[in-house]
């Protein structure tokens, strides 16, 4: 195990970064992922040997670009388990994913009175956009409560679902707390009621096998960039029959079949919501890093996380005045945290001067700070590229910060 961990480290160049004349740990895999040399060679390779525009053009480099650019899209439908290519939509990541179902979905199927439903634990990228939709077309915006150790209160969620819910939108694994939810559970209560779901797989995608038609989900939507991937890159997943009723997110280039002063007819799905010229090396950065992921495997990815998680909350509870917020028995790598009496951007400081990297604030879940009636929280979050021995050298910095603040 400690060589294969060896070995995966030195794909990724950033873990060798020293950092205030500290080897870097880096635990904030949360807020975004490092990139392996295969994904940042892949990316660099598109615009040295292939730079060119996508399904526009006869010559060599045009159709080099194009067949990489879709044969990404291929990789990306095994991967999540879509029944057909057309189902995966390119956008610039799981927030603009979300907006498209909020612009092309919700406003032509909710209606005055209508309620969509969210839990306490979303982030803002699953609040504010049915916020917005909300306003304009006079609906309700209805949240699941979650209970102290940040599980979705399943017999809450069942009470608000009625005949006014026209969607379902949760996330699958909390950023902020780690709580991987019981998806599958309520996708299978919304099919009694008939109602579609959207799961945020930001935080799910990246250390755990799915498949959509499992899940029977109608959309899905992750980022590239959380999933060893470039940024600005992302995926819709939406069962076909959506995506063909949809209107489009927006106009321009690619999304067209025929354009007149008169009138303008749609492309088919994918191409009716990619509106403009791609983000081509990100697509095919993303799919590069897919298949790293594959060839890892997840039974190994799932393996570690799961030693990283239960090692470091042991021994962080170690630490006296530290309280973990979140405490499901169903986590994934990831653990909030607060220590008495120090304030988490202080921590976050001092941490980083000994070349540990956590996340401070509200990790954009600001309601779900409200709920537990703090300002915010420390977050380490893991990936399979992190050690034992981090964890150790972790502990010991929070010991030493501990020191230096009270």
């Amino acid at each position: 195990m400690n060589e294969l961990i060896d070995k995966v480290r030195n794909d990724f160049p950033t873990l060798s970064t020293t950092v205030n004349g500290k080897p870097l740990i880096y635990f904030d895999n949360g807020a975004t992922s490092q990139k392996p040399s295969v994904v940042i060679d892949a990316v660099s390779n598109y615009y040295r040997f292939s730079n060119s525009n996508v399904h526009r053009g006869v010559h060599y480099l045009s159709q080099q670009a194009t067949q990489q650019y879709e044969q990404s899209r291929d990789i990306i439908q095994e991967f999540i388990g879509a029944e057909n290519r057309e189902e995966i939509v390119f956008t610039k990541g799981t927030t603009d994913a979300i907006n498209i179902v909020a612009f092309s979905w919700a406003n032509k199927y909710v209606q005055k009175g209508d309620e969509i439903l969210i839990t306490t634990m979303e982030h803002h990228s699953n609040i504010v956009p049915w916020q917005m939709v909300c306003e304009k077309k006079q609906a309700n915006l209805v949240v699941a409560d979650v209970n102290s150790v940040g599980e979705i209160q399943m017999d809450d969620l069942k009470r608000k679902i009625g005949n006014k819910t026209k969607l379902i939108s949760i996330t699958h694994v909390s950023n902020t707390l780690g709580t991987i939810n019981p998806v599958k559970e309520i996708i299978e209560l919304a099919r009694v009621n008939n109602i579609p779901v959207l799961l945020d797989a930001a935080q799910s995608v990246p250390h755990m096998s799915l498949d959509v038609k499992e899940l029977d989900c109608d959309f899905l939507a992750f980022s590239g960039h959380k999933l060893f991937g470039p940024t600005g890159i992302g995926v819709l997943y939406a069962k076909r029959k959506w995506l063909e009723e949809m209107d489009p997110y927006q106009g321009g280039g690619d999304m067209i079949k025929e354009v007149t002063f008169k009138k303008t007819t749609y492309n088919s799905p994918p191409q009716k919501f990619e509106a403009g010229t791609p983000n081509i090396a990100g697509v095919i950065g993303l799919a590069t890093a897919i298949k790293y992921v594959q060839n890892i495997g997840f039974s190994f990815i799932e393996k570690q996380e799961k030693q990283l998680l239960e090692y470091a909350t042991n021994e962080i509870l170690k630490v006296d005045g530290l309280k973990i917020i979140g405490c499901s028995a169903n986590k994934a790598g990831v653990i909030s945290f607060l220590i008495k009496d120090i304030h988490p951007f202080d921590l976050g400081t001092l941490l980083d001067q000994q070349g540990i990297a956590i996340r401070t604030g509200h990790h954009c879940t600001q309601p779900l700070m409200d709920y537990y009636k703090i300002p915010g929280t420390a977050r380490a979050s893991f990936s399979f590229y992190n050690t034992i021995k981090e964890i150790d050298e972790f502990v010991l910095a929070l010991q030493k910060a501990k020191q230096m603040l009270i």
